[in-house]
């Protein structure tokens, strides 16, 4: 016997091992396989949704604000210009000093990165730009056909996309603005201009920065204006290559979200209106190329599955093998005091009878209980309660032997089951006991509490059950409390006649 660790004879056998091992790596097979499949169907359908819902859109969102920094800033200094105190005293002074209107034309492109900043008058019809006077527009000349009809426009700006005449013909988008002076009389259109190679840059830096496909197309007609992925001059949104089967609904229905197939392959695209510009934003992701990270971690899935499953087919041979004992006596120990508990009694005490009858040494019974517990708890709190039960606990495994069975019975109660030499008296050990708990300290937190216990000792007799054994002690306990506590007192001894 011993207050400590208790052995189970529960062993499994050989065969019962490998059944077991068998059966966990059937179903260790089963539910990773089955756990890795169901989770990348559920990823690929969330993912799809979830680009379709929030990443498609927050995209767009967010490439709505570096458009805003890219492209419809320039729209903003236009419109300052076009409003524009100093421009529009000079122009109504007489466009005397055309130094000054070419120092601010310069200024303008300097300070806010424009490809050109331009002014031409209405009365003179002088094209002043930041290298100076360009020429004078002319209602006969094609290349000048763009100022007479922004003229006539109703709106307060047009963009257009015309080779710049004073920069070797590049390609550009202009943002024109009618300028009216303080009498709203129209007096000219003052603007800048930004290389359509600089917006195709910024077209490969929102594509690399968020890893999808950019379209700009206009709005009126569906003419592809920008984009790195298709064919830019003549086509539409009708013609691009795949995205074409969207054309006529996306010029019908306007922004949104679409899907479509195009060789194979599925297409997530989310539509939005840059309504300064009249343009449409549409971006486009591959669903193939987002679901390539969990493809990829599908395969890792299914590697780790195999891995880890024998590695716990092993760890679960390992530990049936090892730990049974260390699990048989978690069973049988109580978990506040460390002490066996009343399992550990059933099992034990049977052995301990055998025991003692083979060696003809006497078995003693010694019940214990703390005297006026309840007022601890009471007094101090249950904590402190539990602080005193693992005290006394202690003190009794550091009072009697290793080889001694020391219980937990239930609440304050503790058994202890020893085997005592042939006619020796069995008081004097119950009253080591209860002397070395009367005088102990027992604290909690910064309070000692004053503990005492109550003993009841019973010895063996032959042929009886444990239960009539504990049963005797427990009565002498009994009376031991009626005489007044913190004393023993035997089954042998007189009942009190109180």
């Amino acid at each position: 016997m011993s207050n400590g660790y208790v052995k189970l004879d529960m062993a499994f056998v050989p065969g019962d091992k490998r059944q077991l091992i068998t059966s966990l790596c059937i179903l260790l097979s089963i539910g990773f396989a089955a756990t890795t499949l169901v989770n990348y169907y559920v990823s690929k359908a969330t993912i799809r949704e979830s680009i379709i819902a929030s990443e498609l859109p927050l995209t767009s969102d967010n490439l709505y604000s570096e458009i805003q920094k890219d492209l419809i800033r320039p729209l903003f200094v236009a419109s300052t210009m076009a409003s524009n105190t100093f421009l529009r005293d000079w122009i109504i002074a007489g466009e005397r000093d055309v130094e000054k209107i070419i120092k601010y034309l310069r200024e303008i492109k300097q300070r806010y990165g424009a490809f050109t900043s331009f002014f031409i008058s209405e009365r003179t019809r002088i094209y002043y730009q930041t290298d100076g006077v360009l020429k004078k527009v002319q209602e006969n000349e094609p290349r000048d056909a763009w100022y007479f009809r922004v003229r006539g426009i109703e709106t307060p700006y047009e963009i257009s996309f015309d080779p710049d005449f004073a920069n070797q013909d590049v390609l550009t988008t202009f943002i024109n603005f009618r300028v009216f002076d303080y009498d709203d009389r129209y007096i000219g259109v003052a603007g800048i201009g930004i290389a359509v190679d600089t917006i195709r840059g910024l077209i490969d830096k929102y594509q690399k920065l968020y890893r999808c496909k950019v379209y700009f197309f206009d709005r009126k007609d569906g003419a592809l204006l920008f984009s790195s992925g298709a064919r830019v001059g003549g086509a539409t949104i009708r013609n691009v290559e795949g995205l074409g089967v969207l054309g006529d609904r996306i010029m019908e229905q306007g922004a949104g979200s679409y899907q479509y197939q195009s060789a194979g392959r599925d297409y997530l695209l989310n539509v939005r209106l840059i309504s300064e510009f009249d343009w449409y934003l549409l971006v486009e992701r591959a669903e193939d190329d987002a679901l390539t990270g969990i493809r990829n971690t599908l395969y890792l899935n299914l590697a780790i599955s195999i891995i880890i499953s024998a590695i716990v087919l092993l760890a679960t041979s390992f530990t049936i093998n090892r730990y049974q004992g260390r699990l048989e006596e978690m069973a049988t120990t109580d978990k506040l005091t460390g002490l066996a508990n009343r399992q550990a009694f059933d099992l034990l005490m049977p052995q301990a009878i055998s025991e003692s009858r083979r060696s003809q040494t006497p078995l003693l019974a010694i019940m214990i209980d703390i005297d006026r517990f309840k007022e601890v708890n009471d007094g101090y709190g249950h904590l402190a309660g539990d602080s005193v039960l693992k005290q006394v606990a202690n003190v009794l495994k550091a009072t009697l032997r290793q080889s001694d069975l020391v219980c937990r019975w239930g609440g304050e109660e503790f058994l202890v089951v020893l085997k005592v030499p042939v006619d020796s008296d069995r008081k004097p050990l119950a009253e080591k006991i209860r002397s070395a708990v009367e005088h102990g300290t027992f604290r909690h937190a910064d309070t000692v509490i004053h503990v005492t216990i109550s003993l009841g000792i019973a010895a063996y007799i032959d042929g009886e059950t444990p239960e009539q054994l504990i049963a005797r002690a427990d009565k002498a306990l009994y009376e031991a409390k009626a005489r007044g506590r913190n004393q023993v007192r035997s089954a042998d001894e007189s009942p009190s006649s109180t």
